[in-house]
């Protein structure tokens, strides 16, 4: 115990000390602004730390050590945002998300003139979104869902030309869309969902030539679909529904190329025009719950990528055409509410059963998070070249890691291709996906999507790790290998610790990793920790029911010397682990090497007194 209150003792010693200057007193500040702080910004101690460059979330440029980058996401932090965020004039990015921040976002963010990456969503935030956002001329992405922000949307925001993202989505916003909006030729994603927004949907939303997402699901709107709606070409999701919207669905609808069209929950009347059958891009076509009359349109039988077709609680007749047979990827047809003829309902019914059955086996890209939802398979096929070599930048035992860029989105993936020849494969994928398929933490890999393809393998969709692993800048070859200062050190083991914490201790259910190491710590652009590959990952229950495992499971240098013993697994085996990558860490020497195990190393120097290289 003593060594290892020593090793985090020469860890917390090694940072690079910096006199405080007014960002640093900017920091202190808002610290003070912040409560439940005590376990999650320790090191903010101007009086024994005054490096704020080192201190939690910060990232400061290498020349000026001006304060660039603050990211204290999902930290439960509570209070306020203090008005000292005004001070750090060359801030770059901003990442409070996921906290319990309350109060008013300060008029002073309006100093910060670099900001180009803003992120105060799923916080207790109130009061008006204020008009200095519009002085952040630079701002490319502007995120404040999920708050109880009101009033209205300020026009002003029109007038922040390089805003690619607004996302205001679950607040308590009123008034009308702003008109000039829709003149922002480079906005890309506009989320207003679950707001209090009344108004019409205007005919200027098709010059936003740039869009692909746009959601107004769940506010007051009213008035009808624009007759012009199919000139918005550029939209992939379009999701107006649970509003009061009137009127027929507009032939002119047939011409946009979207893959999610959702009218749900208005008061649309008429027929289903037959012209919706011609967009072929479509995965989901929602148009339930309105007041449509007539027949079903043989023709939506010709849409081969639909997934989810939802047609319930309207006032159409007549027979279910058997054409919808024609669905390949048919997952769900709701046709409730709607009086059918019952012979033709039993027939259908067997017809989708038996044809969703015979296309199991086809790939489908199936989104756990809407990062996802812009790529389809065949998008992603294309950019990679159906996952040639050359973009392959990563191997395993059973697995390829490949890296895919689309001119879509801002960030790459990250693409990990298990193979399918031998059965252990099969059970490393479906425990991957079950164990961190819903979990959202900042220091463990986000599972964006999964695609089943029994030609390629079984295919997961990550964030792309801008610094690789851990491994390959510790021992790594040239290319890869970096000298890491000691404070990034720090923040990595910081890190990657918090994310084990969270799996061990607040993960529902809770998690042990099994396969803990320098090459499973991955890190992005700022150094931030993240663990991955679940793989072999098992839950704390399952491993206290069955006491004893078959199989010693990890790899060799990390794997716990009781657990090799016993095959008792528990939490324990990891931090054993982890202390083997801290000790990677200090020494920057392997777990495993020709000179000896590291472990053994470290215990022989110790006994004998002697000095390490690092």
């Amino acid at each position: 115990m003593e060594k290892v209150k020593s090793l985090a003792l020469f860890f917390m010693l090694c940072g690079v000390v910096s006199p405080m200057n007014d960002e640093g007193k900017a920091l202190t500040e808002m610290k003070a602004s912040f409560s439940n702080v005590a376990n999650m910004l320790l090191d903010w101690d101007d009086v024994h730390n005054s490096d704020f460059c080192s201190w939690r979330g910060v990232l400061c440029d290498n020349v000026s050590l001006s304060v660039v980058s603050l990211n204290l996401s999902n930290l439960n932090l509570g209070g306020e945002i203090s008005p000292a965020l005004g001070d750090l004039r060359s801030l770059q990015s901003i990442d409070l998300q996921g906290n319990n921040l309350g109060g008013q976002i300060p008029d002073e963010l309006g100093n910060c003139a670099s900001l180009a990456y803003l992120d105060f969503s799923s916080n207790c935030l109130f009061g008006d979104i204020p008009f200095s956002t519009s002085k952040l001329k630079q701002l490319e992405f502007l995120n404040l869902k999920n708050n109880q922000l009101t009033g209205p949307i300020p026009a002003t925001l029109t007038q922040i030309p390089n805003l690619k993202t607004l996302d205001l989505a679950k607040n308590q916003l009123t008034g009308e869309i702003p008109r000039l909006l829709y003149w922002n030729e480079v906005l890309q994603y506009l989320g207003l969902r679950g707001n209090m927004l009344t108004g019409t949907l205007s005919p200027d939303m098709c010059q936003l030539t740039g869009l692909w997402y746009f959601d107004v699901r769940g506010n007051n709107l009213t008035g009808t679909i624009p007759d012009n709606i199919g000139n918005c070409t550029s939209y992939e999701i379009l999701d107006v529904s649970y509003n009061q919207i009137t009127g027929v669905v507009p032939y002119n609808i047939g011409f946009l190329q979207v893959a999610t069209l959702s009218l749900q929950g208005n008061r649309l009347t008429g027929r289903i025009p037959e012209v919706i059958g011609l967009m072929q891009a479509l995965a989901v076509l929602d148009l339930s719950d309105n007041e449509l009359v007539g027949p079903i349109p043989p023709i939506l039988g010709n849409l081969s990528f639909t997934g989810k077709l939802y047609l319930h609680g309207n006032k159409l007749t007549g027979p279910i055409p058997p054409e919808l047979g024609n669905i390949n990827h048919q997952n769900f047809s709701d046709m409730h509410g709607s009086r059918f003829h019952h012979s033709h309902m039993h027939d259908t019914h067997c017809c989708l059963q038996v044809k969703a059955a015979e296309t199991r086996s086809t790939t489908k890209l199936v989104i756990l998070h809407m990062d996802m939802a812009i790529h389809t398979f065949d998008d992603i096929m294309r950019l990679t070249e159906n996952l040639s070599e050359k973009y392959a930048i990563g191997y395993g035992a059973s697995s390829t890691v490949y890296k895919c860029t689309s001119s879509k989105t801002s960030r790459p993936i990250a693409i990990k291709r298990i193979y399918n020849h031998h059965p252990n494969n099969l059970r490393e994928f479906e425990t991957e996906l079950e164990t961190i398929g819903s979990i959202r933490h900042r220091n463990i890999v986000s599972l964006h999507g999964y695609a089943l393809s029994p030609p390629l393998g079984n295919l997961l969709f990550y964030d792309f790790m801008e610094n690789g692993s851990l491994w390959d800048l510790l021992h790594g070859p040239a290319g890869k290998k970096a000298k890491l200062h000691w404070e990034t050190r720090l923040k990595i083991a910081v890190g990657a610790a918090q994310g084990l914490a969270y799996l061990h201790h607040d993960c529902t259910p809770r998690i042990i990793h099994r396969d803990v190491k320098s090459s499973n710590i991955l890190l992005d652009g700022n150094f931030e920790a993240r663990l991955s590959d679940f793989g072999i990952a098992k839950s704390i229950a399952a491993a206290k029911a069955y006491a004893s495992s078959t199989y010693v499971l990890g790899t060799i240098g990390y794997i716990d010397p009781e657990y090799a013993r016993t095959s008792r697994l528990n939490e324990k085996s990891d931090v054993y682990s982890f202390g083997v990558v801290l000790l990677e860490l200090l020494t920057g020497k392997k777990a495993v090497d020709d000179e000896a195990n590291l472990h053994q190393l470290i215990l022989s120097k110790a006994d004998d007194n002697t000095v390490m290289d690092a």
